[in-house]
């Protein structure tokens, strides 16, 4: 039987005056596709790059095109201030921002795809957007994916040297993005973990879409945490950490890991991974634990 192709097409979702760019993909064909799923960027990229990045000498990096081809119904969203979604207006784009723009974006997943409740990926500022739509929309969420994820920042060696950098800085500001930040991201916690040319084509398509970025999400990290409330999380969570990874403290996670309330949780450390797990050379890893806890049975306990 003949491999069916994958299609993809745009979307718009309305919030607070903004526009927000929405991006599906799924299997082509008359059978209507499986549960749908939001994937949720982090600080310095748009979902695009983030999400279905399409390397010409290494295919197999685009996350939405794994999960399509498995049956999801895969979307994405550019919060504003970034990508294709308003970047004119001068709010501060932080976290509790982009949660309210995921809240945007799905219900136009419940419009189009007629699904009230999706799984939800976020990583790094966008496992903080996630955590926190979860905890305000417990019943949009059927499970919860968190990479990269930080909770209170303390013991993070790059918040910390982040907040140097950012104290003073307003959040309604935007700082610049370019191929040489986009590469120190794979440098500054352990060098090796990505190949240069899925950097290379990662920073690329990056820069494509923007030459600034917001700088909410970092102040609000630096600043603001904690943002989010583990005991009021009541979807399932998986919580990946990447062995690298600079942000994301083992201790802070392992301590917001036991007040989750549900038992339907899991904590995994993803090895050979540091913060960008999606593009480094170990993101095999990242995209079978993903699609394996969404596709894990609920439990039974009556019947």
């Amino acid at each position: 039987m003949p491999k069916r192709k994958i299609t993809g097409e745009e979307h718009r979702a309305h919030h607070d005056g903004a526009d927000l760019f929405l991006w599906r993909k799924r299997k082509a064909g008359p059978d209507k596709p499986g549960d749908a799923v939001l994937l949720v960027h982090g600080s310095s990229m748009a979902s695009t790059p983030t999400f279905d990045l399409q390397v010409k000498t290494r295919p197999g990096y685009s996350l939405m095109d794994h999960l399509a081809e498995r049956g999801y119904d895969v979307w994405c969203v550019d919060c504003e201030g970034y990508g294709r979604s308003t970047k004119s207006r001068r709010v501060s784009c932080g976290i509790e921002r982009g949660a309210r723009d995921v809240l945007a974006a799905a219900n136009v997943i419940r419009r189009v795809s007629r699904k009230n409740a999706v799984h939800l990926y976020g990583i790094s500022s966008g496992a903080l957007r996630a955590a926190l739509f979860a905890q305000k929309n417990p019943r949009r969420v059927k499970r919860l994916v968190l990479d990269a994820f930080v909770w209170t920042g303390e013991g993070s060696p790059t918040l910390k040297e982040r907040s140097k950098r950012f104290k003073g800085v307003a959040s309604t500001s935007r700082r610049p993005v370019n191929a040489a930040f986009i590469k120190s991201i794979f440098t500054r916690d352990h060098p090796g973990t990505a190949y240069r040319d899925v950097v290379r084509e990662f920073a690329e398509a990056i820069c494509a879409l923007d030459d600034t970025i917001p700088n909410g999400t970092y102040i609000d990290m630096c600043e603001r945490l904690p943002l989010v409330k583990p005991e009021k999380i009541t979807a399932p969570v998986m919580i990946a950490r990447g062995e690298f990874d600079g942000i994301a403290h083992l201790d802070d996670l392992v301590a917001f890991f036991g007040l989750l309330p549900n038992p339907d949780k899991q904590f995994v450390m993803m090895p050979g991974i540091a913060h960008a797990s999606l593009q480094e050379k170990n993101h095999g890893i990242v995209f079978y634990l993903i699609e394996r806890f969404f596709s894990q049975p609920a439990p039974v306990y009556r019947g």
